[in-house]
């Protein structure tokens, strides 16, 4: 399928590695020009390498965390330089590793609300004014922890309920701009680097137990799933799709 994307202007966030890499390679494979983001140095420059041998200047690497403000205005500002502002934006940003149980501290419920919330949205507010005169795509990278009753640190979930709404409602005050707003909620996706890899290390019989008792296709994701339906969904393909909020988890989720 053609998704009609050929040289859009796409800023990834958190794509040095895994989901983020995975929508930067889909996005270059349709002709979109990339710029990819990450906090590590090392891991930036080997998928910046990897991606430019495959697809050339359309490629553009900006190292830094992308949650924060200036570092936020530096890599629009040299998008801006290179190709002119982003028609797309994928804010794929944060971490669900925390601390469990009830009893947390209110840093660490201000520590993974700043990343996994208000990164995202200090990222859309400073990109949303250049997509104002022509339109444009955000897409959220949120969990299935937004939607339903998991392990994970309440304070994780927390911030990413709250990710889901802000997009639905962002997505209402931006589409008569002609701007598309969704989230998209993968469930457990294993790569290198990431933490299930971290997790099957650690207690391998345990996360194939939980795997297997919940996911009904018992296994994991793979990032390029999520990339292909990522692609889609900011594509003009999906036009009449803004204000959703995608779930990709091999039928964990009991919602209906």
């Amino acid at each position: 399928m053609d998704l009609q994307l050929e040289n859009q202007v796409a800023l990834i966030a958190g794509s040095s590695r895994g989901i983020g890499r995975a929508i930067a390679f889909a996005l270059l494979r349709e002709g979109c020009r990339v710029c990819i983001t990450g906090r590590d140095h090392s891991a930036l420059n080997a998928a910046s390498e990897e991606l430019r041998a495959q697809f050339g200047d359309r490629v553009l690497g900006v190292q830094g965390d992308l949650t924060q403000t200036p570092i936020i205005e530096s890599a629009l500002s040299e998008i801006s330089r290179e190709w002119g502002s982003p028609n797309i934006l994928v804010a794929n940003l944060g971490s669900g590793s925390g601390k469990p149980g009830w009893e947390l501290p209110e840093d660490e419920w201000k520590r993974l609300f700043d990343l996994n919330f208000f990164g995202s949205v200090r990222l859309a507010r400073a990109t949303i004014p250049s997509m104002l005169q022509s339109g444009g795509n955000i897409l959220f990278i949120g969990s299935i922890v937004a939607v339903e009753a998991t392990p994970a640190p309440l304070a994780y979930s927390a911030a990413k309920a709250a990710l889901a709404n802000y997009s639905k409602n962002l997505s209402r005050a931006l589409a008569g701009h002609k701007i598309r707003v969704n989230c998209l909620a993968p469930g457990n996706v294993l790569f290198p680097g990431g933490s299930w890899e971290r997790h099957l290390q650690n207690r391998k019989e345990e996360v194939e137990n939980y795997i297997s008792a919940e996911v009904p296709q018992k296994r994991f994701g793979k990032p390029e799933e999520i990339a292909d339906f990522a692609a889609y969904l900011v594509s003009p393909v999906s036009g009449f799709a803004t204000g959703g909020c995608y779930i990709m988890d091999g039928g964990q989720t009991r919602k209906v």
